[in-house]
């Protein structure tokens, strides 16, 4: 883990970001429960090269809530809005999990305002039984709060060598605001396929990204992602979950500079 202490700015509507570096811009977005911490070392690496602007999702880190039960269309208006008050016209865009939807919805809707795009652990049609478990927490999660163990057991399993990353991951978990990680949550839930179908309009390189062993969001998904984009690429890394933006960082970060070369 890098040792970088970000110092988060603010867009007037209460977005929190932090950007390191210059050059052309590269927007990252992470998943439920996180923060944008959860790219450090991605932003490392590439603010070497890249104007790396790193946001906190509504109600996470720093950033202000979104409307409660906002669902994912309104999770992307936010993105665009963020994007104009920072003043970003084109962009490079990456997105974890929830991050992902979000990414992927911003590419079927926003045009020629995306350069790139990159799908790190991005879920897509998920089968009928994938849907009712998903579906079934988000409304337990609603009902009774954040569940902490539950994810870690997904996203990790019990690699000892994962050990920091999955602490450093329960930190964010356990201080997630409830409501915020419910709404956020209930959007993920159900936006697998809300905009599936634009994939084969999505003219610019996109990226599609995940572990070998993440069992939710699957090598099938990133690979029919892939297959559906006129220039999409599909990389998936043995031997990792779903967290490999912290369990991998070396190889996401090849393949990532790569990504931004096309």
């Amino acid at each position: 883990m890098t040792s970088i202490t970000p110092q988060r700015s603010r867009t007037p509507s209460g977005a929190a970001y932090w950007e390191a570096g210059r050059g052309e811009p590269l927007v990252l977005i992470h998943g439920v429960g996180l923060r944008l911490e959860a790219w450090l070392p991605q932003i490392a690496a590439l603010r070497q090269s890249h104007r790396v602007i790193a946001l906190d999702m509504p109600g996470h880190g720093e950033s202000a809530p979104i409307a409660p039960g906002a669902a994912l269309p309104a999770f992307v208006a936010w993105l665009g809005r963020v994007l104009d008050e920072i003043g970003l016209d084109r962009i490079n865009l990456a997105g974890h999990s929830m991050g992902a939807l979000i990414s992927g919805g911003a590419a079927a809707t926003f045009g020629d305002r995306i350069a790139r795009v990159a799908l790190v652990n991005g879920v897509y049609r998920r089968d009928a039984d994938a849907r009712a478990a998903v579906l079934a927490r988000a409304r337990l999660i609603a009902a009774e709060g954040v569940d902490v163990d539950g994810p870690l057991q997904r996203w990790f399993g019990d690699d000892p060598a994962a050990a920091e990353a999955r602490r450093q991951t329960r930190g964010w978990l356990a201080g997630v605001d409830p409501a915020a990680y419910a709404t956020a949550y209930g959007a993920f839930a159900a936006g697998d396929a809300v905009y599936a179908d634009a994939w084969p309009r999505v003219a610019c390189p996109a990226l599609f990204l995940t572990g070998r062993e993440d069992p939710n969001s699957t090598p099938a998904m990133a690979e029919a992602m892939a297959a559906a984009a006129p220039r999409g690429a599909a990389v998936i890394i043995p031997g990792h979950r779903h967290m490999v933006t912290l369990t991998a960082p070396d190889i996401v970060n090849a393949v990532l500079a790569d990504w931004l070369k096309r």
